[in-house]
């Protein structure tokens, strides 16, 4: 800092070091002519020699400060322009970063503050060749900064000196990988675990060798979360040292620079027999578990692969990442959610899931092979973390605060967010910019769907600030925030923060009870009412370790001024004109389809008018709330983030609704049912050749089937209790799964001990390796079957190979099957047995451990053909009509072949004794 004597060089130098020392810890020294005259500079005189040499002394002692990590702020006049430049360039030289400060306050300014009374000395001549006065002062030509400190408070000076080396990274201790202003990512390290375009080919292909691992949707919000470093610097789930130090900590040590070799510390298998000599220097915000649990079934699969990866596959078939070098270890499920959420609450909505979870959890450091996209209309508003990095940039942001949203944004919510700008203008910055975060991850079922807040808030942002509940589109980035939402209240709100953090933010605007939920009736201290204190997010969020420079803006109160229809925070000499409109009363209006009220005649019951007062929501957005409320069972919705795929069906088959839904069907575009009409076996093939119908292509997990009393038998998503789609939980599928169409597993027909068959046409399990698509009609050679008793029910599984496998030649029988693909059958008969007990059910049972022979299976096929024949009326047989399914297709009891409304006879079912 240089400037004329008085300028106040050590005054703003002593409240900078104050800012440095309390905000984040810095080692600071300050050199002034008051402690280096008395010491280095003792034999100096004031003569123009002398001052250079002051000069350079200091300069060269900053440069030994600096190098040993102390921040150096010098406060000298220091007239002389070459002697500063000189100091700058011995800087340069060392590759430390210098910042001249001019001081530029008028002379005349000087003499009325006068501090040491040595401009009244001047004046009265007592002191000759006063730098500013009757000695050359030479002001620097392009300073980093100059102050006018003569118009500035001590306070505003030191702010901007602080925010300049907060913006230019000098305060990280890393090098800077952001824009001016924005903070460092946690661990310093920015986080992209894309597969680079160029190898996803490559990798793919990879992928599909290795042991297939099954992931939840949820699980892919937290796979998008470690890939596009949300959660940096962890690269992929927790391995067991990390998430025990998350769950001990809500922190973890990181060594970015490998200063104490821990560098791969949170990358390598947990080692509880060696510790490192040092333990890792830095401490990093990670407050919530991520990690991927897997059964029995899949552990033993990755154990037993000579791969040190895995491919990470959805519910729906669908491989999105490679994970290296697996970790397995006890899913210690009690442990995590209590130490996670602190209640007791088996009801707690991610507590049950965390529940459903297998037995084991995964480690390991994933590569994603394609963006993740959910298809649903709204992949325009997920952005990456590097993404919403640039975006922040060309906006010129000099920093970002973010704000979270659950519900749709209000305009009390609109003021708080405009107020956190103003406010933050106040502190300096010249251009801060609003981060509208919407969460986009899984949420509880009766929280407001993700579209529904979208959508509300782009006509939020539309209305700009022509309304009291807009936004100004220029100042605003809108971004969904990925997670999941655990509601685990103050230890959840720690990772908000510092996941917007590794984003670009700088502040987190956090309300009352951030993260919280009430207690379910199993709750045992809270049922019904918060499990958590309101207060308590705020406080811990605030002295949360690891949460570095962030800084939090919290809630105020707000109400609706009914004066000028503008919410705001009340004025407690007139509340009278101010009303409350709870979050609960926003629903029930919405609910009744309130309109707005009259801007100048406002009543005091708003639901008694069932009007909504005018400044209260932008009106597009009202309108999106109330058809969200009047429809909210309709279905439409989307509740969270979850993809929207293509069913991979045949082209030869039609659908309607949408998948992963109980709305979807699948329907034959030529056969009238999928169940009657499409022959047992390819015209001309042997009698160990059959068609079969696939339902559940390869790896897809959805419990797809056919439909038996619906007309036209199409293929739709199995149900559980609670009608939600039913999946697979045991893992990812390794075969082709369908049916035999023209075939029916009579109840009446037993087996040797006495179980009937289970009401459906005769399932195949397809041991091939490549996916057949759902709903295509693929000739398929007969090897055997295995009869499986599933709840008092004979369930045969006929196994096959398609005609089209590549090692179709090779396999004719199951000793073959074992012969060129070892491990299959016990493969399959684990799978037969304990695919349920993912779900909490007992394991089912085979009638034999031993699969029959090809004419073995080949009989039960002629037999439950036989079977179908006399349900359809054509056979020998007699069956009630007290089954409920629908025969009416030509193939069955449905009109005759010939006039089969428009279908082409060849194209229906021929019966094959």
């Amino acid at each position: 800092m240089t400037g004329c004597s008085g300028a106040g060089k050590t005054t703003i130098a002593t409240a900078l070091e104050d800012r440095l020392v309390k905000a984040y810890g810095k080692h600071v020294y300050r050199l002034d002519g008051d402690n280096l005259r008395t010491g280095i500079n003792r034999d100096l005189t004031f003569s123009e020699a002398d001052r250079a040499e002051s000069v350079r002394r200091t300069g060269e002692i900053a440069t030994l400060f600096a190098d040993s990590g102390v921040i150096t702020l010098v406060g000298l006049i220091s007239p002389y322009r070459g002697d500063r430049d000189a100091v700058r360039k011995r800087h340069e030289e060392q590759g430390i970063p210098f910042y001249e400060i001019f001081l530029d306050v008028p002379v005349d300014e000087l003499k009325k503050r006068d501090p040491k009374g040595q401009y009244a000395r001047v004046e009265s001549g007592e002191l000759k060749h006063f730098t500013c006065i009757d000695d050359p002062y030479e002001p620097p030509l392009h300073p980093e900064i100059t102050l006018k400190t003569h118009e500035l408070e001590i306070e505003q000076s030191a702010d901007i000196l602080f925010r300049r080396l907060e913006m230019d990274g000098i305060l990280e201790g890393a090098p800077k990988l952001t824009p001016p202003g924005l903070p460092n990512p946690d661990g310093d390290e920015e986080i992209d675990l894309h597969v680079p375009a160029h190898l996803r080919e490559e990798r793919m292909a990879e992928a599909e060798t290795l042991p297939k691992v099954l992931i939840t949707d949820l699980d892919l919000n937290w796979l998008q979360v470690i890939g596009e470093g949300w959660a940096s610097p962890l690269k992929g789930f927790m391995r067991e040292g990390t998430l025990l130090e998350v769950l001990h900590f809500n922190s973890i040590l990181v060594d970015p620079f490998n200063l104490t070799n821990n560098k791969d510390v949170h990358t390598s298998t947990t080692n509880f027999e060696k510790f490192k000599e040092f333990r890792a220097p830095d401490r990093v915000s990670m407050s919530v578990p991520i990690t991927l649990s897997c059964t029995e079934y899949t552990k033993a699969a990755i154990e037993n692969s000579p791969h040190g990866a895995v491919a990470l596959t959805t519910q729906m078939g669908n491989i999105v990442a490679i994970l290296r070098n697996p970790e397995i270890y006890p899913n210690r499920k009690e442990e995590i959610a209590t130490r996670m959420f602190g209640v007791i609450d088996m009801g707690h909505p991610y507590i049950k899931e965390i529940y459903k979870g297998g037995d084991y959890l995964i480690g390991g450091e994933v590569e994603l092979l394609d963006r993740i996209k959910y298809n649903d209309g709204l992949d325009k508003w997920r952005k990456t973390t590097r993404e919403l990095m640039d975006e922040f940039r060309e906006k010129g942001a000099d920093t970002v605060y973010a704000f979270q949203t659950r519900n749709p944004t209000h305009a009390g919510h609109a003021y708080l967010m405009r107020s956190a700008g103003e406010n933050l203008k106040k502190e300096g910055y010249k251009n801060p910019v609003l981060w509208l975060s919407p969460l986009g991850g899984w949420t509880k079922e009766d929280d407001v769907p993700l579209d529904v807040r979208v959508k509300q808030h782009e006509e939020v942002l539309n209305s700009g600030l022509e309304h009291p509940g807009g936004l100004d589109p220029a100042k605003t980035v809108m971004a969904i925030w990925p997670a999941p939402m655990v509601y685990a209240g103050p230890t959840e709100v720690q990772f908000h923060a510092k996941s917007r953090r590794s984003a670009g933010a700088s502040y987190f605007v956090v309300g009352r009870d951030p993260a919280g939920m009430k207690g379910s009736e199993l709750a045992v201290a809270h049922p019904d009412d918060d499990l958590y204190d309101g207060d308590h997010g705020r406080y811990v969020l605030q002295n949360s370790p690891g949460i570095g420079s962030m800084k939090m803006l919290s809630f105020v109160k707000v109400m609706y001024d009914i004066t000028d229809n503008v919410m705001k925070v009340p004025d407690e000499s007139r509340m009278d004109d101010f009303i409350s409109i709870s979050g609960s009363k926003m629903r029930l209006l919405a609910r009744n389809g309130a309109v707005p009220c009259s801007k100048t005649d406002i009543p005091t019951d708003l639901v008694g008018a069932n009007c909504v007062p005018s400044g209260f929501m932008v009106p597009n957005g009202w309108d999106i709330v109330v058809d969200y409320y009047k429809n909210i069972d309709s279905g439409r919705w989307i509740p969270w983030s979850r993809p929207q795929v293509d069913p991979g069906a045949s082209s030869q088959t039609k659908s309607e609704g949408k998948f992963g839904t109980s709305s979807f069907r699948l329907e034959h575009s030529t056969y009238e049912s999928f169940w009657h009409d499409i022959p047992l076996r390819p015209e001309g093939q042997s009698d160990d050749i059959i068609n079969l119908v696939t339902e559940i292509p390869l790896y897809m997990t959805a419990k797809m089937e056919l439909q038996k009393a619906l007309p036209g038998n199409p293929i739709g998503q199995d149900s559980n209790s609670d009608g939600s789609p039913r999946y697979y939980t045991y893992g990812t599928t390794f075969f082709n799964y369908g049916y035999i169409p023209q075939t029916w597993e009579d109840p009446s027909l037993k087996d040797s001990l006495g179980n009937g068959g289970d009401n459906d046409p005769l399932d195949v399990m397809e041991v091939g390796s490549k996916r057949l698509e759902m709903g295509s009609i693929t000739p398929c050679r007969v090897l055997g079957h295995l009869e499986l008793i599933d709840e008092g029910e004979m369930d045969n599984k006929v196994i096959c190979i398609a005609l089209s496998d590549p090692d179709a030649n090779s396999i004719h029988s199951m000793g073959d099957l074992e012969r060129v693909k070892p491990g299959t059958v016990d493969k399959l008969k684990d799978w037969l047995k304990r695919y349920k007990s993912s779900d909490g059910k007992p394991e089912n049972a085979l009638a034999s451990e031993n699969p029959t022979s090809t004419n073995e299976a080949i009989e039960l096929i002629h037999e439950t053909n036989n079977r179908w024949k006399n349900l359809c009326g054509k056979g020998s047989g007699f069956v009630s009509d007290g089954h409920g399914f629908w025969l009416e297709a030509a193939g069955c009891k449905g009109r005759s072949s010939t006039s089969s409304g428009g279908r082409s006879g060849s194209n229906l079912a021929t019966w094959d004794d």
